[in-house]
């Protein structure tokens, strides 16, 4: 019998391996200083494109005051327990229903947090005959979510509603043998590509075929839509969302997340979301200070509207340079290159020393080797100044990628490595 750490001691892993080149600099990197378009690292000054705080509610002066104010008269802990046992509030009945007026649902309910919050949704909404048909490029909280189903589970091709519709086909089939129903799984924004999902031809499906819609909208709430209700309010196909999900860790700068759906629906889940039954109540802290957030997303339009001056600046900036930002068609701004993951670590230390430039650096497994990608969150506290200097950079790193300097640069790594 093998010990069950062999494997631990033997392979850490794609990421794993390099843990002792990257790690403080390149994975688990210390920002300092208030959340802004400018914080620190390792001393440095630097222009932030990692941080998704979309609207710039972080710190925003109102939002202080009332986080604090909160602070100061609930504490951390209030209220204590699970929301079924001792953890209910007449301020969590009025965020939910704040929050479902506000994306044109019924009802919601209030999650813990968003990955916690899906995983679990997937699980109380499925049962073992029914069939799951998720998109092959979905976050990993989607993906740990149907890991728990003990039905059937099928993937179609990213936003490709040709192998949606084949993989309905099989799926209506497989329901008619075992009785059951079938969910669909999409993004409203995926995070990587900044690509929309095409929620309004997957509606259009239901037509032809009888299933119920989930969308995770992390990234589509408060950035998308007339009022920021989202990617189904962008797309025009909001009430045909059967569950629609997003979470508070980007457009509200805080931790939490919620569901909305219909008033049965949501009765239904509230009773057999394992994790909010068995988990403590969202902390009142977090509770008043969402629907501070939620007041100014509705009140505050401006805040939208700035935030995209920085994204349209940016990335029209960058294709006018030539780079390759992909198909997004959101804020999140993904920039391809091609390189080593060795090349991508000169690159980003070349970024980050030389020029002030901090954005999140994705490579193999995430991406297909060979591509190096340079994911930018652009806020509404980024100015059009931080904009020239990133493209001015950004013509500087690729430069010296395409001339080889960076191959030159991580040679040892990459011999040190046995690569």
């Amino acid at each position: 019998m093998k010990d069950l750490f062999a494997k631990i001691y033997k392979d850490k892993g794609p990421l794993g391996k390099w843990a002792s080149q990257a790690e403080g600099y390149f994975v688990f990197p210390k920002l300092e200083g208030e959340i802004s378009n400018r914080m620190t690292f390792q001393g440095k000054d630097v222009i932030t494109w990692s941080i998704n705080d979309y609207l710039g509610l972080a710190n925003h002066p109102e939002v202080r005051k009332v986080d604090g104010e909160a602070g100061v008269k609930y504490g951390s802990a209030y209220p204590m327990g699970a929301r079924m046992m001792s953890g209910h509030t007449d301020l969590h009945e009025q965020l939910q229903n704040e929050l479902a007026a506000f994306v044109n649902k019924e009802a919601a309910y209030l999650l813990n947090f968003g990955y916690q919050g899906m995983v679990s949704t997937i699980d109380a909404l499925v049962a073992k005959d029914d069939i799951i048909v998720y998109d092959v490029d979905a976050h990993a909280c989607i993906i740990d979510g149907v890991r728990l189903h003990m039905g059937k589970r099928f993937t179609y091709k990213h936003n490709d509603i040709e192998s949606l519709e084949k993989n309905l086909e099989r799926a209506t089939k497989m329901a008619e043998q075992t009785g059951g129903g079938i969910l669909v799984i999409s993004e409203g924004v995926f995070g990587m590509r900044g690509e929309q999902g095409r929620l309004k031809e997957i509606v259009e499906l239901k037509k032809k075929f009888n299933f119920r819609f989930f969308v995770d909208d992390a990234h589509g709430f408060g950035t998308l839509g007339a009022t920021g209700a989202g990617t189904g309010e962008e797309q025009g196909v909001q009430d045909e969302i059967d569950v629609y999900f997003a979470t508070f860790a980007k457009s509200m700068a805080s931790t939490g997340a919620f569901i909305a759906a219909d008033q049965e629906i949501i009765d239904y889940l509230k009773y057999n979301l394992r994790s909010q039954m068995f988990a403590k109540s969202l902390q009142m802290q977090l509770v008043v200070g969402a629907l501070k957030r939620l007041d100014m997303l509705r009140t505050m339009p401006e805040l939208k509207k700035n935030l995209w001056t920085i994204v349209n600046a940016l990335q029209s900036g960058l294709k006018d340079r030539g780079f390759d930002i992909g198909t997004t068609q959101s804020c999140v701004t993904p920039v391809y290159l091609k390189g080593s993951i060795p090349e991508a670590m000169a690159l980003v230390r070349d970024l980050r020393e030389n020029h002030g430039i901090f954005c999140s650096i994705v490579v193999y497994p995430v991406i297909p080797k060979g591509l190096i990608l340079l994911r930018m969150i652009p806020t509404a506290t980024h100015t059009l100044e931080d904009v020239k200097e990133t493209l001015d950079a950004f013509d500087a790193i690729r430069e010296r990628l395409v001339n080889g300097t960076y191959k030159r640069m991580s040679a040892a790594l990459i011999a040190a490595m046995g690569e």
